[in-house]
């Protein structure tokens, strides 16, 4: 593993290229209504850790041909914001009253308190075609039969958004929660039913990032392979560790309603498992994501990453 400062810079260096990238790929006046151009920009640059757009740089250095060339992740780059604008409209449509109905999100109130329930809606639904707009978008020096590429990661991410991935798993959180959560409110779900629902809503689009990042780069089908298996185990440890912060962190650290599952009756790891034996998943899963990367011999900070997403308290 990288030295922790060389690999915050790391991180700060690949925030600050989403950002840059952000600029240019949100919608902007005339091409769209000032407002809805508004309500897009509030949520994207709302702050966030943009773990899902990095994943997808880091998949591309590591994956690509060659490993760890610059052209690799530029390639790659639209796509990091396209599942970027893809994971903001998620947030704004799961923080509406008839879903999660939050008031605060990465520390600021959220879409609709802001903006009205409707112009809400409108923003998600703009930043999720925008999102694909984007992936259909050639990059500059994109290498003959490119398109090809694109098609397969339009693909994935088509089906990481819709009903077999986060869709489905919002639905199943919906219905998963009891309607008046009380003393005699059964704490727990399955475990499979449980996992269900946290590798669809979270898993998926974590697991479509990683994978167009090595796509859009050129990877080999092993490699591809290689970063579609450690990313599936890495979706599983980042939401156990949300479970986790649910329960132990704070409103400010999160940047979100602490405790808000847990109130709702919502059934989670800590509550399924305990929060020791959560950690102890969370840790397995990190080091299953490890030996998916070894296995596959690839290299570069996806590894790094892992561990991060295990260590963070936010």
């Amino acid at each position: 593993m990288s030295g922790g400062v060389l690999f915050d810079d790391y991180l700060d260096a690949r925030r600050r290229e989403v950002d840059a990238a952000l600029e240019e790929a949100v919608p902007a006046p005339p091409a769209c209504p000032p407002r809805v151009a508004e309500a897009m920009r509030y949520s994207v640059f709302a702050g966030g850790k943009r773990l899902r757009p990095i994943l997808t740089l880091a998949a591309a250095e590591a994956a690509g041909s060659p490993p760890g060339d610059d052209a690799a992740r530029a390639l790659a780059r639209h796509g990091a914001c396209a599942i970027e604008l893809v994971h903001t409209y998620s947030l704004v449509h799961d923080d509406l009253p008839a879903m999660d109905d939050d008031t605060l999100r990465r520390g600021r109130p959220t879409s609709h308190v802001v903006f009205g329930e409707g112009l809400a809606i409108l923003a998600g639904d703009a930043l999720l075609t925008q999102a694909f707009a984007l992936l259909a978008r050639r990059p500059p020096q994109a290498p003959p039969g490119f398109e090809a590429r694109q098609l397969r990661a339009v693909a994935r991410v088509a089906e990481a958004a819709g009903a077999a991935g986060m869709v489905g798993g919002q639905a199943l959180d919906l219905a998963a929660a009891p309607p008046g959560p009380g003393p005699e409110t059964p704490a727990a779900a399955p475990e499979a039913a449980l996992r269900d629902v946290h590798e669809r809503k979270t898993g998926a689009l974590i697991g479509a990032a990683a994978a167009i990042g090595a796509i859009l780069a050129g990877g080999s089908g092993p490699a591809v392979r290689g970063v579609d298996a450690y990313a599936g185990h890495l979706g599983l440890a980042f939401q156990i560790v949300d479970d986790i912060l649910d329960v132990e962190g704070s409103t400010a650290q999160l940047g979100k309603t602490a405790g808000k599952d847990a109130a709702a009756g919502k059934p989670t790891y800590p509550a399924v498992h305990g929060l020791a034996r959560s950690r102890a998943l969370a840790a397995d899963a990190v080091a299953a994501a490890r030996d998916a990367l070894s296995s596959a011999g690839l290299g570069g900070r996806l590894g790094d990453i892992a561990e991060w997403v295990l260590s963070r308290t936010s």
